[in-house]
């Protein structure tokens, strides 16, 4: 994952395509994009463990992305606000990084992974060496009976064990399950900011602010969370077709049923980008 620059200008592409093609007639709309590097400080995320391995730690990669995604976006996009969640290396809980989104009222939230998966281990012969064992016998009856032990020299293979890479390699898109979409609604009641009203075809747009705790605003509510899952899966369904195009191994548009907390938390169209498997050699190294 060394070629970090070319996964953030293939990202740059596809935004471009979403923001004309899936976020209305409005794209001046999109005001705050809010980009988040997978784990930090203490927690390192995956790791790199196969023989010969690079040794990356998620961490590092997804920040290094991130920071270049950035830098990108706000080259090619200057009216548009970009926030990241990270510039360094810290620790962040997901709590922290779905607060540091909602308060920026963010628009869009790409969150940035490295995959992995378990490793088998595999073993070969380095040599060989000599070990005594004891063959026992029994001499004598009764009270007489004795054991001897008479040793013997036997040859044996030494073998040592080392983690063999990943197969399995690509880039998959995540959003958070439709099933957790009460989740996504706690998360739009929590919100104390205002949200945007579309005005249907119109280039013009309004805000309200809305009062979630009475039936009107639970009901506004409810559509945003479901407006929020709908975008957030032709976002991601976009971003798995611009993969294929580029012949890179497509893992599709996925739910996790255990949910990802830091898509449901935010308050906005969410996806968590798998960029590539760190156990896998070509994937580390691209």
């Amino acid at each position: 994952m060394r070629g970090s620059k070319i996964i953030c200008v293939f990202l740059l592409s596809i935004f471009h395509l979403f923001f004309s093609h899936s976020f209305s007639q409005t794209p001046r709309r999109l005001k705050t994009i809010v980009v988040d590097a997978g784990h930090g400080g203490t927690d390192n995320g995956a790791v790199g463990q196969y023989e010969n391995s690079l040794r990356s730690k998620e961490k590092d990669i997804t920040l290094g992305i991130s920071l270049k995604l950035v830098e990108e976006l706000k080259k090619r996009l200057p009216e548009v606000k970009t926030v990241a969640t990270r510039t360094t290396d810290i620790f962040q809980d997901p709590r922290e990084k779905a607060r540091i989104a909602n308060e920026n009222h963010g628009d869009l939230f790409l969150c940035i992974h490295a995959d992995s998966g378990p490793l088998k281990t595999g073993r070969r012969k380095i040599g060989s060496r000599t070990v005594t064992r004891y063959k026992v016998s029994y001499k004598g009856k009764g009270k007489k009976r004795r054991k001897i032990s008479t040793p013997y020299s036997v040859v044996e293979p030494v073998y040592e064990y080392f983690k063999l890479p990943l197969t399995r390699n690509g880039t998959s898109v995540w959003i958070f399950a439709a099933h957790k979409t009460s989740d996504k609604l706690k998360a739009i009641m929590q919100e104390e900011g205002e949200f945007e009203v579309e005005a249907g075809a119109s280039t013009d747009s309004t805000y309200s602010s809305f009062d979630f705790n009475t039936p009107e605003g639970r009901t506004i509510a409810q559509i945003y969370a479901k407006r929020f899952q709908e975008k957030s899966d032709r976002m991601a369904t976009i971003v798995n077709e611009e993969i294929d195009e580029t012949g890179r191994p497509a893992l599709g548009v996925n739910q996790r049923q255990k949910g990802i907390w830091v898509l449901q938390a935010t308050n906005m169209p969410a996806i968590l980008i798998e960029t590539g498997f760190i156990n896998n050699p070509e994937d580390e190294r691209y």
